[in-house]
């Protein structure tokens, strides 16, 4: 069919605190862009994060990346693990220091609760250095749970971590 696009958009959240963080980042979502099955169409700029929950870390490179990808959001999460996995991420403390951290925040318009899957991001509503890279991208987009756009999911927004775009 003429003028057809396949694929489902997506939204994956990008961190790191450990090493050179911006190129963390960078290399993840170039990682990502060669995956089977995905394309970065844009991401948002990089921002320098407090760290949330662990607080005696350092602080975090955060982005968010727009994706296509006609991957299942089972298989997303996959690749994104590889990927992880690839750049030498362990599993460690929780919200602890990492190499990288890739999260589905949003895929499509879908809300999916599986074991070790849930979509949207549970969290993504209540972090500023979620909202404030996606907001940058996708303003517009609705979350498909609370049926707020992500404008209005930030303007909402109780946590007052600082966030500071970095490049």
């Amino acid at each position: 069919m003429p003028g057809r696009v396949d694929g489902v958009i997506s939204f994956v959240g990008v961190g790191s605190n450990l090493g050179d963080g911006a190129a963390n980042c960078r290399q993840a979502m170039d990682l990502l862009s060669l995956a089977q099955g995905g394309r970065v169409i844009r991401a948002a700029s990089l921002y320098r994060t407090e760290p949330v929950g662990l607080r005696e870390q350092p602080w975090f490179i955060n982005t968010v990346a727009e994706v296509r990808t006609t991957l299942s959001a089972r298989g997303l999460l996959s690749a994104l693990k590889k990927i992880e996995e690839k750049m030498g991420r362990e599993e460690a403390v929780k919200w602890g220091p990492r190499i990288i951290d890739l999260d589905i925040l949003l895929y499509g318009q879908e809300v999916i609760e599986e074991e070790g899957l849930i979509i949207p991001h549970p969290e993504m509503h209540k972090r500023r250095f979620v909202l404030e890279p996606l907001n940058e991208i996708a303003s517009y987009v609705i979350h498909p749970a609370f049926g707020i756009s992500v404008k209005g999911l930030l303007d909402r927004l109780d946590d007052e971590s600082r966030v500071e775009r970095a490049g």
